[in-house]
């Protein structure tokens, strides 16, 4: 089994276009936790050339995260990380030649993250400013997230007689918590297809979809947003059983978290589609929105996020690189091809891969 290891001051190996993801005026709150996921693939029945594409943590340092390197060990022809050229997504691509015999990879991420909240109703000192540019990237259409039509319309309505970015964002929060669902019989974390949403009136769906919400209503309403790709990694110490893994195995524990851009505060977190999952899924399960418990959620999850979660990436419409498919609406999940088919990434059980965590590895002890 050849090994490889990457550090993240090397790791860029194609040329990044993308847009920095900046945070300066993010608060964090508690100490520095240390984390370390292993994602195994393995390719069934090859045919012909395969390819995995598995996606590694954020490479820019955050307040909130940092990355500490990646590794990979396996039979692969051809590794190495490379980055989406328009988000800087990282991922690590591994080719296998035809004829190849149990095509197989293991790729080892660290990190370290910690818990982060942000008053978005006061004003930070010298707080970050976003350029024209900037400003024009984080409020353009995607293709499954369009700010004309339906989504102006109805952002338009949420947000009359809201006043600067912050109240217009706390408006489209609150109109998502209220109006959305998270619907159980959707596959993995939902596309994010809005419009579609919007126009069948069918506001249910899992993080993908409701946060995709929550960012669509705020571009179209002129509020720089994004939505923040990524997978839970360790139980909620706050707790909320629906907000954290309760095994090792963390396969299916991909998480979609949002930010909207305030003036004169920064990039402020945010999180709808939580609280819609602490209503279904907290114990016993169906809560009421009153309950003490969604309450308390709803609160903390519009500026904060609680770092029990890795961040991956904030990319749409992503062109895997050497991809025989289509552009994918986002890059969530290990991805997989053999022969010029795509494999299924949101079952993991016939594709044959599994993510796993062993949850906190120390505290750095160091406060914010």
């Amino acid at each position: 089994m050849e090994r490889r290891e990457f550090l993240k001051s090397t790791a860029a190996a194609t040329a990044v276009a993308a847009l920095p993801f900046r945070e300066a005026a993010a608060k964090t709150t508690g100490d520095w936790r240390s984390y370390e996921i292993v994602t195994r693939v393995a390719i069934q029945n090859p045919q012909g050339v395969s390819r995995a594409w598995v996606p590694l943590p954020m490479m820019d340092e955050t307040e909130w995260q940092r990355p500490i390197g990646s590794s990979w060990s396996g039979n692969a022809a051809k590794a190495s990380i490379l980055r989406d050229g328009k988000y800087g997504a990282a991922m690590l691509y591994a080719e296998w030649s035809a004829g190849a015999a149990a095509p197989a990879i293991e790729v080892t991420s660290s990190f370290m993250a910690r818990d982060r909240a942000v008053d978005p109703t006061k004003p930070v000192a010298n707080a970050e400013r976003l350029s024209a540019s900037e400003v024009a990237f984080y409020t353009v259409a995607t293709d499954l997230i369009p700010t004309d039509g339906i989504v102006r319309e109805t952002s338009r309505e949420i947000v009359k007689g809201a006043k600067g970015d912050v109240d217009k964002a706390r408006a489209i929060y609150e109109w998502v918590v209220e109006n959305t669902f998270r619907d159980p019989k959707t596959k993995g974390c939902g596309w994010g297809d809005i419009k579609a949403m919007l126009e069948t009136r069918n506001l249910g769906g899992k993080c993908g979809d409701l946060n995709a919400m929550f960012v669509g209503l705020c571009r179209a309403a002129g509020v720089p947003a994004r939505d923040v790709y990524g997978i839970r990694v360790a139980p909620s110490i706050h707790g909320y059983k629906s907000l954290g893994v309760g095994s090792p195995i963390i396969t299916k524990a991909q998480h979609c978290r949002a930010e909207f851009f305030a003036q004169g505060v920064g990039w402020v977190p945010a999180d709808p589609a939580d609280v819609r999952k602490v209503v279904l899924e907290e114990p016993p399960a169906n809560l009421k929105i009153d309950h003490p418990m969604v309450v308390a959620a709803r609160k903390r999850l519009f500026g904060g996020w609680e770092m029990n979660w890795l961040a991956y990436n904030m990319a749409h419409d992503v062109a895997l690189p050497n991809a025989s498919g289509p552009k994918i609406p986002y890059f969530m999940y290990t991805n997989g091809e053999t022969g010029g088919k795509a494999l299924d990434q949101l079952d993991p059980d016939s594709f044959k891969y599994e993510i796993r965590t062993d949850g906190v590895k120390g505290q750095s002890g160091v406060k914010s």
